[in-house]
């Protein structure tokens, strides 16, 4: 791979480390209101992001690439209800799909077909991240101030496991 694209790669590794650190910082705001289904909905996005972390860290290794880790910035995001806490999720991960998006661009101008073709698990995956979190703000629009239907919600997300993906 080349300089440009190593660089870009090692930029995306730190996006996805934040993403794992903010991810874990929601958590704590759940588990301390009990909401353990809320809890383990993030727990199980901290295992993903730390998996795609290392997924772009082992593929640039495995190119010969360098690693190169900065410092993860605190997690900024505004504590509030939980629509909004999903609302802010959901942007962060609009945000991460326009990375990924620009990382593939930068391996296609690179005329890098491995780094291509190995990115598309990458955007393939940010379609569902991005539906999976519409569906539960869908979901909690429709909630509204219901307590019961929230419980119920929260139940649903306690029984989400993680799933070691195969990236690439």
């Amino acid at each position: 791979m080349n300089e440009k694209l190593v660089t870009a790669f090692n930029v995306q590794i730190n996006a996805e480390l934040y993403s794992e650190y903010l991810y874990l910082a929601m958590k704590a705001i759940f588990e301390e209101q009990h909401l353990t289904g809320f809890a383990n909905w993030f727990n199980v996005q901290v295992q993903e992001e730390h998996a795609h972390a290392m997924g772009l860290y082992n593929y640039v290794h495995e190119r010969g690439g360098k690693v190169r880790l900065d410092a993860i910035a605190k997690p900024d995001f505004k504590e509030g209800g939980i629509l909004d806490i999903f609302e802010q999720v959901l942007k962060h991960e609009q945000l991460v799909t326009a990375k990924i998006n620009a990382l593939a661009d930068e391996a296609d101008n690179a005329k890098d077909r491995a780094a291509v073709s190995f990115l598309d698990w990458y955007v393939k995956e940010q379609v569902e991240e991005e539906a999976s979190v519409r569906q539960i703000i869908s979901n909690l629009k429709l909630i509204g101030d219901d307590k019961k239907a929230l419980l119920m919600l929260d139940r649903e997300l306690a029984a989400r496991t993680f799933v070691q993906p195969v990236i690439g």
